[in-house]
């Protein structure tokens, strides 16, 4: 394996750790905790696939006329991760994308869909994040989350972009998560069977051969280029700082809730 990624891998060890062991997962322990959780973590599958778009805008050509954009390999790799996350397959084997499932899943589970939807229709009109932060009411922390991601985004640096993709975002769903929504599931099988479909097809196609293609895109872009890769580590480290940061937020959720 490329040392550099060795690098980054054993830097970030420690934090995602931190993430797989959360105490967040520890009180979510029916559905309206569920709920809660996802009307949190939507806004990450949101972000996740701006970040994506923009890995494939700044790394192959999306405008008329077409030219030749960079490396032939590179835009192999983010194409097929485009298809695989914006137009997958849902349970009855209809294309969609993984935000659209998800946005499935909480509607099946009963999670109340307002906050997302009123942040992207405010969005779609105004472009300003901030208004429609307000708009949707969203919790400051999840605002915190989002405004790293575009950070990076409006950075247009594709390595670094590359970087979060792949060490932040794409291997995270720890199996732990899984076993608890598969309890759930046992208990309430018509309320979270969308939700288990999501969580699994995300490991299955995203943590196995998209997280190889992720690593392949991230060393391409970094190269031999050692200020890159310092700056990659770094800014993986920040995006797994923030993902703690949310999961401690939707946990303080959780037990107000439950006072």
């Amino acid at each position: 394996m490329n040392p550099h990624i060795r690098r980054i891998q054993k830097a970030a060890e420690p934090l995602r750790q931190q993430i797989i062991h959360h105490k967040v997962y520890s009180v979510i322990n029916d559905l309206d905790d569920l709920n809660v959780f996802m009307q949190y973590h939507v806004f990450a599958v949101w972000d996740f696939m701006s970040l994506l778009k923009a890995l494939q805008n700044n790394l192959t050509c999306t405008t008329v006329p077409w030219f030749p954009k960079g490396s032939a390999d590179t835009r192999h790799l983010i194409n097929e991760i485009v298809v695989g996350e914006e137009s997958d397959v849902d349970l009855e084997g209809n294309r969609t994308s993984h935000f659209e499932l998800y946005l499935d899943a909480m509607q099946q589970s009963g999670a109340d869909t307002t906050s997302i939807e009123t942040f992207i229709t405010h969005l779609t009109s105004t472009g300003d994040f901030n208004a429609s932060f307000n708009a949707a009411q969203t919790p400051e922390v999840v605002q915190r989350f989002v405004d790293f991601t575009f950070q990076i985004i409006d950075s247009h640096k594709a390595y670094l972009q590359a970087a979060i993709f792949t060490f932040g975002r794409e291997d995270l769903i720890p199996g732990m998560f899984i076993s608890l929504v598969r309890d759930i599931h046992q208990k309430f099988p018509e309320s979270v069977s969308i939700f288990k479909y999501y969580l699994e097809r995300h490991i299955e196609v995203d943590g196995d051969h998209h997280s190889h293609l992720a690593l392949q895109m991230t060393a391409n872009l970094c190269g031999d280029n050692e200020l890159f890769w310092k700056e990659a580590e770094e800014a993986t480290l920040l995006s797994l700082q923030r993902r703690i940061d949310l999961w401690d937020g939707v946990y303080e959720a959780l037990k107000t809730v439950e006072v």
